[in-house]
């Protein structure tokens, strides 16, 4: 069955009223003037406010749309300790970093006092070739980094001449990393990992003694 639906009246321009009094006379024709004149108007300014929230739906959206939320970077400042001990001032995002030297009021570069502090012979810590930490090796270096006391360490890591030079950089870099990482879990402030290799003996490789000497963790402190 069809619905019924009220008819709603349209509202059409009418013209107001014309007092008798005047229609006989010329104010009629100035009063009706002046009523078309303000139907007109209102109809202008009814249209103007339309556009102009028209206007300001669009604007808003556009700049609903455009807006865009710019996340800065995270620099975390820190200070970085070179092989001589001297400071740098560092700031590192994860992407890119900024590097100043630390200096003083007469521009002297500020370095502290380090000296080789702690040596690990890799034959009693490490099996042959590997960078894994026995129990009772990390319990020792647990024990230096507790009582150490010194403010930065740079850990350094050292092999004989067997085996490549690619092969010894790597193997003594991860150890050296397994030392470091010990000594962070105690609080230490690791300024530097580094890997020397065969680099760098202490002692001849022409004879066992000497590559066992030469198979080492050196651990140095700066106060």
């Amino acid at each position: 069955m069809p619905q019924k639906f009220a008819r709603v009246p349209v509202l059409q321009d009418f013209e107001e009223p014309v007092p008798s009094e005047a229609r006989d006379t010329g104010q009629a024709e100035d009063m009706i003037v002046a009523v078309t004149l303000n139907a007109t108007a209102r109809k202008l300014l009814g249209g103007a406010v339309i556009a102009a929230m028209t206007a300001s739906a669009f604007a808003g959206a556009a700049v609903s749309q455009e807006t865009k939320t710019v996340r800065g970077q995270e620099y975390v400042p820190t200070i970085w300790v070179d092989p001589d001990g001297c400071e740098h001032w560092v700031m590192d995002d994860g992407a890119e970093g900024y590097m100043s030297p630390h200096l003083t009021r007469q521009g002297l570069p500020v370095c502290r006092d380090g000296n080789l502090c702690g040596e690990l012979s890799s034959d009693q810590f490490f099996k042959s070739g590997s960078a894994a930490l026995s129990a009772s090796g990390r319990a020792t270096i647990k024990n230096f980094f507790q009582q150490a006391g010194a403010q930065f360490y740079i850990v350094m890591g050292h092999t004989d001449n067997r085996g490549s030079d690619e092969a010894n950089m790597n193997l003594s870099f991860r150890r050296a990393a397994a030392v470091a990482k010990v000594g962070q879990s105690m609080g230490a402030d690791i300024a530097d990992v580094r890997a020397y290799g065969e680099r760098m003996p202490r002692a001849s490789n022409r004879s066992s003694s000497g590559r066992a000497e030469n198979r080492r963790v050196e651990i140095m402190c700066i106060r």
